[in-house]
Parts: C-alpha cells; structure tokens; sequence
C-alpha cells in the first residue's frame, strides 16, 4: 500500500446536489453585484436548507458573497450578490 499526503485543494469531490442543483449553480454563475436576484420556487423547508449549503459551498469555492432572503408565504427563496 501506497499512502501519500496531498493538499486538501487538489481534492475535487463531485456531489450529488451539483446535479440536482445544476441550473441554480449555472444561475449563479450570471449574478452580478448589485444586480438582479434569482427567485426560486421550493416545497419545503428541506429543499431550502440543501439549496442554501450548495450556494454557501458554491460561495467558498469562488470566493464570492451571495446570500439569500426567504419568502414564506409564497414559497420562494432569492439568491444575490453582494458587494
């Protein structure tokens, strides 16, 4: 057996929620700061927890700030960027 100690930044993990969440991430990718949200429609509040981790993680890999606001009674969550 071959063990080997590498840097954790070369490790590139492929996730299940990158294609579950595949149009949110590509969504993200268009924001701009200071410019328009993205809205989306959810069902319930674990759709809105798993969306949220996935832009917090999407956040740390590219060193950007989006955040979100949640609409309850329409159910609807909005994803911005800031500056």
């Amino acid at each position: 057996m071959n063990i080997k100690f590498v840097k954790r930044s070369q490790i590139k993990s492929s996730k299940r929620r990158a294609s579950k969440f595949k149009p949110l991430m590509d969504a993200l990718d268009k924001l701009e700061e200071g410019g328009q949200a993205i809205e989306v429609s959810y069902t319930n509040d674990k759709m809105v927890n798993s969306m949220r981790t996935a832009v917090y993680q999407y956040n740390q890999e590219n060193k950007v700030k989006i955040r979100s606001g949640k609409d309850t009674v329409n159910k609807k969550i909005y994803f911005y960027r800031e500056k």
